[in-house]
Order: structure tokens, then sequence, then C-alpha cells
């Protein structure tokens, strides 16, 4: 299976995206799903459905939003454009924020499970020792919910690889700039004569795709083990 020159630079973009994302939803990840799953305070389900929204609503209404509040014509985007000459929409920044908004109700509510299976008790005792709340937190829960952090990481990057609806909306398809794999997968299933290269990014796409299913489920594994030990 040979690939040209131009699905070699889709995939590189692609698998670009995808790691630049996840590294971005990482710590914004850690920080919200510890947060909701400690912390008790009036309007947390409020919150936690705000958060869940770009999960459960069609993905082009996230990209339609995004436009809104950073597009060129917006106050935000065109003040960036503007004054610092800054570009999001229809650009490399458009995909990598598409990206993480879709990504992180997912890698949140992975994380948030699995700091509630950390028993509170261990974190109760570290701080009548006299270990910091912050000591604390790297020290005893970070490590006890690492397998779940591992696993809503691993499926947040899953996520940025396949991103469509809010990608094509906010960032568009250009060719060369923001031509993901979903998006020219989308374009060339019209085009006459490319199903080759259709079935090539396809199975591309599907092999990282199971791969890292594999690799969240793994964790998972390991997450309830040690619960249940």
């Amino acid at each position: 299976m040979w690939f040209t020159d131009e699905e070699i630079r889709t995939i590189i973009l692609t698998l670009k995206v995808a790691l630049i994302s996840t590294v971005v939803t990482l710590p914004i990840s850690v920080i919200i799903s510890w947060f909701l799953a400690r912390k008790k305070f009036r309007g947390k389900i409020f919150i936690e459905s705000i958060i869940t929204i770009p999960l459960v609503a069609p993905p082009v209404v996230t990209g339609y939003l995004l436009l809104l509040a950073l597009g060129s014509n917006s106050f935000i985007g065109g003040w960036l454009n503007s004054t610092l000459g800054i570009k999001i929409a229809f650009d490399f920044p458009a995909l990598v924020i598409a990206s993480v908004i879709v990504s992180l109700p997912l890698s949140i509510r992975t994380m948030k499970t699995a700091f509630e299976l950390v028993n509170p008790e261990f974190e109760k005792a570290s701080l009548v020792l006299g270990v910091s709340e912050i000591s604390t937190f790297f020290r005893i829960t970070l490590p006890m919910a690492l397998p779940g952090i591992i696993s809503g990481t691993v499926l947040a990057f899953a996520r940025c690889l396949g991103e469509f609806g809010a990608t094509i909306v906010f960032a568009g398809n250009v060719y060369g700039k923001t031509e993901t794999i979903a998006l020219r997968v989308y374009n060339d299933m019209q085009i006459p004569g490319r199903e080759n290269g259709v079935l090539r990014l396809i199975t591309v796409s599907i092999i990282i795709s199971v791969m890292a299913i594999a690799i969240s489920e793994y964790y998972n594994r390991k997450n309830r083990y040690y619960k249940s030990n």
C-alpha cells in the first residue's frame, strides 16, 4: 500500500493536530476533572452539563459557535487579527481549537471517574501528616488516578484524529493547510477515481483508532484492578 505525497502530508498534519490538541487538553482535563470529582458546590450539575455540550451537540453547531466567537468578523477574532496579526478561523489554530473543544468533554468524563475511584481516606491521611494539598495531589491522588488519566488522554487523541464536523465549519477544508484525514476522505469520496486513496486513508484511521481504543481499554482495566484491590 503506497501513499502519495499529498496523502502523507495529510496524515502528518492530522497527527500533528491530534498531538498538539492532546497536549493542550491534558492539563485542562486533569484540573477540571479533579475539581469536579473532589469539590462540592452549587451549580455543579450545571457546570458539568455545559462541559458536556460539545459531546452531545451536533459538531457543526460547535463549529458554528466557535466561528461566531473567534471568526475574523467577531470581536475577539477581529481584535487578534488586526492587533496581533493572528488569524484563527480557517487556519491551523482553528484545527487545534476545534479538536480541543470536542475532545475535552470525553477526557474530563474519563478522568473524573478515575479521580472518584481514588479513596479519599489516603488523601486525608496525607493531609493529617502535614503534607500540603498540592503535594498530596501529586504524590497520592495523581499516581493512583494515572491509569484513568492515560485512558482519557488516549481517547482524546483518538477523538481529535476523527474530528470532522466542528473542523469543517470553523477551519474549513483548505488544501494543504486544514485538510485533515477526515476532511480529505470527505472530499475525495465525491471525486471519481479516488477510491483507492480514500481506502488508504480510511485504513490508516482505523488502525490508529483501534490502537488507541486498545490502549485506553488496557488502562481502564488497570484502573478497575486498583479499585478492587
